[in-house]
């Protein structure tokens, strides 16, 4: 529907009408379930959608995810706070990295990466408005929905690329948001 130029996600500028909270959830370089938490009060919990092969020329997927090498896998899961649906990520990956570093394949991807203390270094590559039926469904609230997606590296090497798509009810915690508005000027 949306979606903001590359260069000014990059560099964090992002649309200036995005409220102050909002551009530190979306734009930051912190974790987004432990901002979850951290808003809620309550534990993320993380519903499994599938992890499957992926092809390297998925049609959906960011362009980033040619970084990555193949042989690759697909992780889809559902992020809840006390039983309320507040994300939906996908991440790709090397088949051998996730099986190396997903272990606990319920757990947020955070908490895996960061168990051994590992430096990462997350980077903010896309920002963007979408809709589809089957968010709104579970979400069980209107788009567009906000959605960003980023790298982690490892070493100077792209390790995943994860996509995340948040419900407007984080505008419980965050305030509201321009995105209809910026939905109509696009």
């Amino acid at each position: 529907m949306w979606q903001a130029p590359t260069a000014a996600v990059l560099t964090g500028e992002g649309p200036r009408q995005l409220p102050g909270p909002w551009r530190l959830m979306l734009l930051g370089d912190g974790s987004p379930t432990r901002h979850l938490r951290l808003l809620t009060g309550q534990p993320v919990a993380v519903d499994l959608i599938g992890m499957t092969p992926e092809p390297l020329d998925h049609p959906d997927a960011p362009p980033e995810v040619k970084e990555l090498t193949p042989p690759l896998l697909r992780r889809q899961v559902w992020l809840h706070c006390d039983g309320l649906p507040l994300a939906w990520a996908e991440s790709w990956w090397n088949q051998t990295e996730a099986d190396l570093h997903l272990r606990d394949r319920n757990q947020p991807i955070w908490r895996s990466l960061t168990e051994g203390r590992s430096e990462l270094f997350r980077e903010v590559d896309g920002l963007a408005l979408v809709n589809a039926d089957w968010l709104e469904l579970t979400f069980g609230l209107r788009g567009p929905f906000w959605s960003r997606h980023y790298r982690f590296f490892r070493g100077g090497k792209a390790l995943t690329v994860i996509r995340e798509v948040f419900s407007p009810q984080l505008e419980t915690w965050l305030g509201p948001t321009l995105r209809q508005e910026l939905q109509r000027n696009s």
